[in-house]
């Protein structure tokens, strides 16, 4: 029994309590849940239900209780219901209706854990989204790692997601990268506010293998070259990264196109008729200040160029004009300021900024080595890249290390501890499990032992307490899986997979699952192989989430 399955007969049995007394079934809520309670003694499930219930039909919670703890325990499937505190409900499975979730997850593969929670919600899903002037430094590592996991997660649970990368291919930036290009073709120094590196070197050479004709060029005709060309070479190099990470996705979105297309201009027209719009000082202005924003936004300057922040609104608005009620950004440490004002932004046109604007900011990421950073790339010449990490600890470890801890707290990843092969290592940990399930599959195969027809399954029999403990590790996936999605928190699938694999080695440590040397092959076997090839099942769907691959052996 599933815990969304016993949340049901705790609701039936209300349904049928309140029936009884002639109480008011109006106030019953159309669903409940049920939780883990922190001690094991207290029982395998809480229910609240009685407490929330008791004000609202005016019986006291302990009187309300005892009628549902007797309504409940008359229920296929509940061993005892207890009654504690104020009116909490304590319920104990009978090991039957316990063990016959192992066959339920079996039976359900990689269905197991999603549900449709999320349905009917679009959202747009940006992230990384870095400028195409140098390799995906750690930083946006991190959010190709968040921010994959977390389009797995929102898919999983039934909402309809749009990945897009934002491709700033227009600005001051792109010009100081061409300008880079540029001296490094012409054999001279950086300019001052450009960028350096072995990569630019590499990408100055590829574009005049590809346009020979540069070097005769005068130098605003070269620098333009080299801004094409160079850009469109960076952009790949980045999506051919990002690819190997195992990020692909679904829009690559270019600035140049909002410019191009005339987006700009229609973003302020919308921000015009919403009366947001003034003129001051020969530039035109966003009344940001009308929704909590520091001081009003510069769209157009007076010398007619737009800024960065006009981009920022026609992208918004194209969004919300490709039908997304929701618009997720991620972005970095440093644009904790971008907040306020894209909040106010999406006032300004109208929207509730709470539910059609969502801002998620990462902390920074340290890769370290005995105590100390790792030095620089040479490559990049300033910062820590993609392949830096991935070279240093692979791309398993790498995501899962990323994945692992909420993106609004700083981390330090210990290239020592995520190439360790321990048990101190949190993927080796939890992919360990994966490749063990594996091998006791192959090893009931070579002994002819299977699963048997599902029909012949006895889940009664596994009512040891590690096998107990095991299963409602299991049962909790479904719940995480839903909690980390709304959260938008991917760290909680992984730290849910340690403590499963924390259980199944203690359930493989004390409960024999293959029979030994001559020994005939027991109902018990068969049982205990259903709920191996169940953790198996359920460590897959978890790493696959994470976008991490479970093996088969280690």
């Amino acid at each position: 029994m599933t815990p969304a399955e016993l949340a049901e007969v705790v609701l039936s049995a209300a349904h049928a309590v309140f029936t009884e007394r002639g109480l008011d079934r109006s106030a019953l809520p159309d669903s409940t849940a049920v939780e883990r309670p922190r001690n094991p003694e207290h029982g395998d499930y809480a229910s609240t239900l009685a407490l929330q219930l008791s004000k609202k039909v005016g019986v006291p919670p302990r009187e309300l209780a005892t009628a549902l703890a007797e309504q409940l325990g008359r229920a296929p499937g509940v061993k005892s219901v207890e009654i504690a505190g104020p009116g909490f409900l304590n319920i104990r499975l009978d090991a039957a209706a316990a063990g016959q979730l192992a066959r339920t997850i079996v039976e359900a593969g990689e269905e197991y854990g999603r549900s449709e929670r999320l349905a009917g919600q679009r959202i747009n899903l940006e992230f990384v989204s870095a400028n195409p002037t140098g390799p995906v430094h750690i930083g946006g590592v991190r959010w190709a790692a968040v921010g994959d996991a977390l389009s797995r997660l929102l898919r999983a649970t039934g909402a309809d997601v749009g990945t897009e990368y934002y491709f700033n291919d227009a600005g001051s930036q792109i010009d100081r990268f061409a300008r880079s290009l540029l001296a490094a073709a012409k054999g001279e120094p950086a300019p001052e506010d450009g960028y350096a590196g072995a990569y630019i070197t590499e990408i100055a050479d590829a574009v005049r293998g590809i346009r020979p004709d540069v070097r005769e060029l005068d130098d605003a005709a070269a620098q333009e070259i080299f801004r094409v060309e160079g850009v469109a070479l960076m952009f790949e190099e980045i999506k051919t990264s990002l690819r190997g990470f195992g990020v692909e996705f679904d829009t690559y979105f270019n600035e140049k196109d909002l410019h191009d297309r005339g987006e700009l201009d229609l973003a302020l027209e919308r921000l015009r008729a919403q009366g947001r719009v003034f003129e001051s000082d020969g530039a035109t202005w966003l009344r940001t200040t009308d929704f909590g924003d520091d001081k009003d936004r510069v769209l157009r300057k007076s010398n007619g160029e737009w800024t960065y922040f006009a981009a920022d609104c026609a992208y918004y608005l194209d969004k919300r004009e490709r039908g997304f009620e929701r618009v997720v950004i991620m972005l970095g440490a440093d644009h904790h300021g971008y907040i306020g004002r894209m909040k106010a932004m999406a006032a300004c046109f109208g929207d509730d900024p709470e539910r059609n604007l969502e801002i998620l900011i990462g902390q920074m990421v340290n890769l370290v080595r005995d105590g100390a950073p790792v030095r620089m790339s040479k490559r990049a010449g300033t910062v820590v890249t993609l392949e830096d990490l991935v070279d240093a600890i692979g791309v398993d470890a790498s995501r899962y290390a990323l994945a692992r801890y909420s993106s609004d707290s700083p981390i330090d990843i210990d290239v020592e501890l995520w190439t360790r092969a321990t048990r101190d290592n949190p993927v080796y940990y939890v992919q360990y499990v994966a490749a063990r399930t594996a091998s006791v599959g192959r090893n009931a195969a070579e002994v002819g032992l299977t699963r048997g027809d599902a029909e012949a399954f006895r889940p009664e029999l596994l009512g040891h307490e590690k096998e107990n403990e095991l299963l409602k590790a299991l049962a909790e996936f479904p719940a995480v899986v839903a909690t980390a999605a709304e959260l938008r928190g991917p760290h909680r699938v992984a730290r849910y997979l340690e403590e499963l694999a924390g259980a199944y080695h203690r359930f493989y440590d004390e409960c024999r699952i293959l029979p030994r040397g001559d020994e005939e092959a027991t109902d018990l076997h068969h049982a205990r192989l259903w709920l191996n090839d169940a953790t198996r099942t359920v460590i897959a769907n978890g790493l696959r989430l994470l976008g991490v691959s479970a093996p088969e052996r280690m």
